[in-house]
This record gives structure tokens, C-alpha cells and sequence, in this order.
């Protein structure tokens, strides 16, 4: 017991810099999307007109209880919103499969700083931070769905306003695929003529990196409509289709600089900054973007059938520029690749080049 209050003080201490990842955050939604008993039970609690903080135990919460009474009986969502009627915080089991407490009192330390208002939110937030843990709550008067997680603090949307905002991002998301596509079509056009623009590259990059991040926001919102968001994330998945691998590779040839170093700094830009040229440009260690560049040429041999390691001699050893401008004759190298390899490489090149 005194080492759990130890451990807990630590927590208490140091909430404030316990950072929740999206990922994690995620995870704790899946618990209350449409569809689980949960959410049912917390829908029924509000057409019901009731308030409730729920709250999922873990070993530092016993400090925290005071009075209420066990009833240790199996989870249902009707039993939940009966028991809801009562005063006091209800406690789940970890596994949410059992109903262990009801009409608790929480009694978190009032020293931690908590943004909410009223007094079961400012409980809920409190003891969230305080036992590093989940702690649900529903307002009877605004008769919304409160997710505290750790230092974390998620309001739930209604799913018709959720299913709004999704159709409005999948939209945006169609627009943008096609113009990367477009971009990328610029792209392949130039690069199989050896014709090598930054510019271009930097504006499909542009366009690769802003669908994967707005499509990182969509998915937070699928999460909340569970069951009910499958025909949205069907369709999320053809966008996405080779948007992360074809963006990753043109990053891969043109990065002046570790291109993996490259792709972590790009990640880490807001919206804002991926719209400014320069961003992208310092992320890939170019100049200017009139500066004349040559290429690898990963992305391109990556169409062909080449292995990578077929692919890492080309570059290494001979250079994408030089097979695309050369013959076979000048540009074959029998220690490198044999001969009818290199035949199979440029039909391959020269089938992409009429693609295009």
C-alpha cells in the first residue's frame, strides 16, 4: 500500500507533463463509440435527464473513494442507467465487464489544477489526473459526454454532427487526392525525361503530407461513430490509396539529407507550415526551388519489378539520370546488373514514359 501511494504521489506531481498520445486517446474512444454498451448506457443516462461521473478503477482509485457501496454485479447498459439515478460516482471494473461501486464520493486532492466548472467535472478532471486514469462524465444540464483520460479532457459529439463533419472532410480529402494525383502525374511526366523540377516535387510532397494529416483528424471522428463510420472509412482507404508510400519516395529522391530525418521534421509541421515552400525545401536540405537536382530515382524503379537491392545498385552504381538519358549500350553495366536486366529496365522505363 505505501509503495501504491508513493507511485501515486509521483503522478500527482508530475501530471501535468504526462502527455497522452493520440494513439492513446484513440483507444479510450473505442471504449465509448456507437455501438458498445457503453455508449448505450451513456445515451440512455442522457435521455434520461440524469448527470453521472463513471469512473474505471485502477490500483491508485481506493485512496480515493469515500462511503457509496458494492454491489458487484455484471455490466449491462440498462443496469448502468438505473444505478445512474443515484448520487455519487459509479465504478466500473478495468475490464468494464462488471459494475463495482455505486454512490461514491471522490475525494481527489483540490490542490490540482483543473479547468472545468462545475463540481462533478471538476471531480471527474481531478481524479482522471490523479490516478493516471479514465473517468467518464455526463452533464444533466448541457447533456454532454465528458472524457477525462489521464490530463487529457475529449468532449464526445453528437453522431448525427460527427457524421456532418466527416462527410465535410472526406469531401475536402477527394479534392486534394486529385490534385496530388495531378501533381504527380507532372511529376512522372518530367522525371522520365529527365527533365528534374524541385518545384514540383515540393508541391506534390505538399499535397501527400496535407491528406495525411487532415486524414489523421477524419480518423479521430470515425473512432467516435465506431460501427456506424465502416462505409466512411471504406472510402478513407481508397483516398489514402499509396498516398503515404508514393510521398515517401519522392521525399526519398529528393532529400539532400537522411530522408527518413526528413519525413519525421515534415510530420511534425502544422498546416501552416506545410503550405510555406521553404518548410518543405529546409526539411529536404534543397536551396532554392529553381535549384537543378538530380534525382535517385527510387519511386520510378520501384514500378519496374526491380528488387531493392536491384534498385540500390542502379543508383548507386550508375544513376537514374544516365539510364534515363542513355541507351542500353552506354548505359549497361554487366557487373552491376546483367544485360537482360537492364533490357527489361528500360522497356519497363519506356512503357511509363507512354503512361504518361
Amino acid at each position: 500500500m505505501e509503495e501504491k501511494k508513493e507511485v501515486q504521489q509521483k503522478i500527482l506531481e508530475n501530471h501535468v507533463d504526462e502527455a497522452v498520445s493520440d494513439e492513446e486517446l484513440s483507444l479510450v474512444l473505442k471504449l465509448v463509440a456507437p455501438g458498445t454498451s457503453l455508449r448505450a448506457a451513456l445515451r440512455g443516462i442522457i435521455s434520461a435527464g440524469k448527470g453521472v461521473l463513471i469512473v474505471i478503477e485502477n490500483n491508485f482509485l481506493p485512496p480515493l473513494l469515500d462511503g457509496g457501496f458494492k454491489v458487484n454485479c455484471k455490466f449491462t447498459s440498462q443496469r448502468l442507467m438505473e444505478l445512474s439515478k443515484m448520487d455519487g460516482a459509479i465504478i466500473l471494473s478495468k475490464d468494464l465487464k462488471k459494475i463495482n461501486l455505486v454512490n461514491v464520493l471522490l475525494t481527489p486532492d483540490s490542490k490540482i489544477r483543473t479547468s472545468q466548472t462545475g463540481s462533478r467535472h471538476k471531480a471527474g478532471e481531478r481524479t482522471a489526473k490523479q490516478i493516471s486514469g479514465l473517468v467518464i462524465a455526463v452533464s444533466e444540464r448541457r447533456k454532454e459526454i465528458t472524457i477525462f483520460y489521464k490530463t487529457r479532457v475529449y468532449r464526445l459529439n453528437d453522431t448525427s454532427e460527427i457524421t456532418r463533419k466527416a462527410n465535410e472532410y472526406l469531401q475536402i480529402l477527394e479534392k486534394q487526392r486529385e490534385l496530388f494525383d495531378m501533381y504527380l502525374e507532372n511529376l512522372n511526366r518530367l522525371e522520365l525525361r529527365n527533365y528534374i523540377n524541385l518545384s514540383h516535387a515540393v508541391k506534390t510532397i505538399q499535397k501527400g503530407k496535407v491528406i495525411q494529416k487532415i486524414s489523421q483528424d477524419l480518423k479521430k471522428y470515425l473512432i467516435e461513430l465506431g460501427n456506424e463510420g465502416k462505409l466512411f472509412e471504406n472510402r478513407l482507404s481508397e483516398i489514402l490509396l499509396d498516398i503515404e508510400d508514393e510521398t515517401n519516395l519522392i521525399i526519398k529522391d529528393y532529400a539532400d539529407v537522411d530522408y527518413k530525418k526528413s519525413i519525421k521534421i515534415l510530420d511534425n509541421l502544422s498546416y501552416e507550415e506545410l503550405l510555406e515552400k521553404e518548410k518543405i525545401l529546409n526539411a529536404l536540405n534543397q536551396g532554392s526551388i529553381r535549384e537543378i537536382v538530380s534525382i535517385a530515382g527510387w519511386r520510378l524503379l520501384s514500378k519496374v519489378g526491380f528488387t531493392n537491392q536491384e534498385i540500390y545498385k542502379v543508383v548507386k552504381g550508375i544513376g537514374f539520370d544516365k539510364i534515363i538519358s542513355t541507351n542500353i549500350e552506354e548505359s549497361v553495366n554487366e557487373e552491376i546488373i546483367p544485360r537482360n536486366k537492364f533490357m527489361a529496365l528500360k522497356t519497363e522505363l519506356e512503357k511509363l514514359k507512354l503512361g504518361f
